[in-house]
């Protein structure tokens, strides 16, 4: 009997960010995976932007691009169809909302036949039924959402032709997170962390923004040491690019005032999550709208309790009392209640981090995201 022989051919990714956030990992990592397995890959981004410098760390293709005139931008389209025919892409997958336009016009105008495939990261806000948002939707050849709610969000939303909407979780290196030789010590160690005799290290990976809540743990935590004095924060990540500082040195000011510079800890960026996650007892998750949330997998895959505010991705992520421990958004008392229970309930965190890893290994290995999408992309070519 014959069987057919899958083809792997060029993959083109676009993602015209100048950030540094999740959205431009997660296109630096899967761009990177899928180079592992055997895609030619090039990685279509602006010059020396923060994406554009990883993506030549992991040794993919870099073709810089710009898009000053966003959707209306007749030439850059031109280009940018260059860029494809150039490398024989079989398929452009685009992972930036903002970058439909420029994709969806290069194709009306010069290449009719290019599938565009668009990998989503953020939630869509307002409904996008009108004509422009329908004719370039109806551009594509399919949307990956990283989640069933996300996905249902789609079909409320806009006007996307059901087949064309497949969820495909975001995934992560799981094994990393779950080595058991980095031990709770040895993380802390490597990030020079030296706490007392008993202490409870809660911690936020997470850029330094507004969104993500730190502001909010410093405030619970000056709140509940006076009960719990053995409790410590970790504070992983930097300010979000191009936007300033301001967030992070008010927080500053604010552990001073609250007399908790001894324990609050304060890392900057780190290309080792792993060492981080694993330095913790308990992981948060206190955005006020995390579309997906990467962390919160990644603290599942390392093993740790996750509490999580109620918002955005995090409620699917998170079966509360049994993959983690869910809290009212903003909800000091409510927070506090989850961290009381996991200090007081003998056996709750232990339980609570097995069955969350589980869940990590089981739906959101990176290789499941690539073998979904690969299943996606066979089907166009």
């Amino acid at each position: 009997m014959l069987t057919s022989v899958k083809t792997k051919f060029p993959l083109s990714i676009l993602c015209l960010s100048d950030s540094w956030g999740g959205l431009e990992l997660n296109t630096a990592r899967f761009a990177g995976w899928m180079q592992q397995r055997g895609w030619p890959v090039q990685v279509i981004t602006r010059a020396g932007s923060p994406l554009a410098v990883r993506a030549a760390e992991l040794g993919l293709l870099v073709v810089p691009f710009e898009n000053r005139w966003k959707a209306l931008d007749v030439p850059a389209a031109r280009r940018l169809v260059g860029v494809l025919r150039a490398f024989g892409t079989g398929a452009l997958l685009i992972t930036r909302n903002a970058d439909l336009g420029v994709a969806v016009l290069a194709k009306r105008l010069y290449s009719p036949g290019m599938p565009l495939v668009y990998q989503q990261h953020m939630q869509l806000g307002l409904a996008k039924r009108g004509l422009v948002h329908t004719l370039r939707y109806k551009a594509l050849a399919a949307w990956l959402a990283p989640l069933p709610g996300l996905a249902r969000q789609v079909l409320e939303k806009t006007r996307l032709a059901p087949e064309k909407l497949h969820v495909v979780p975001l995934g992560v290196e799981l094994d990393k997170f779950m080595d058991e030789q980095l031990t709770t010590t040895e993380a802390r160690r490597q990030l020079h962390l030296e706490l007392p005799a008993g202490a409870v290290l809660l911690g936020l990976i997470g850029r330094f923004d507004d969104g993500k809540g730190q502001d909010f743990l410093v405030e619970a935590l000056a709140r509940l040491r006076p009960r719990f004095p053995q409790l410590h924060l970790l504070l992983v990540g930097e300010p979000t690019r191009n936007e300033g500082t301001a967030y992070y040195e008010a927080l500053l000011t604010r552990i001073r005032e609250l007399g908790l510079t001894d324990a609050v800890h304060l890392r900057g960026f780190t290309p080792q999550p792993e060492v981080a996650y694993r330095a913790l007892d308990v992981s948060i998750t206190a955005s006020t709208n995390e579309t997906y949330g990467m962390v919160t997998i990644e603290a599942l895959a390392a093993g740790r309790p996750v509490v999580g505010a109620a918002a955005g991705g995090t409620r699917e992520l998170l079966a509360d009392n049994r993959t983690g421990l869910l809290f009212e958004l903003r909800n000091e008392a409510a927070f506090a209640a989850c961290i009381e229970r996991l200090l007081t309930e003998p056996g709750l965190a232990e339980r609570l981090g097995a069955a969350g890893q589980a869940e990590a290994l089981a739906t959101y290995a990176h290789t499941r995201q690539c073998e979904l999408t690969e299943q996606v992309l066979w089907r166009l070519g």
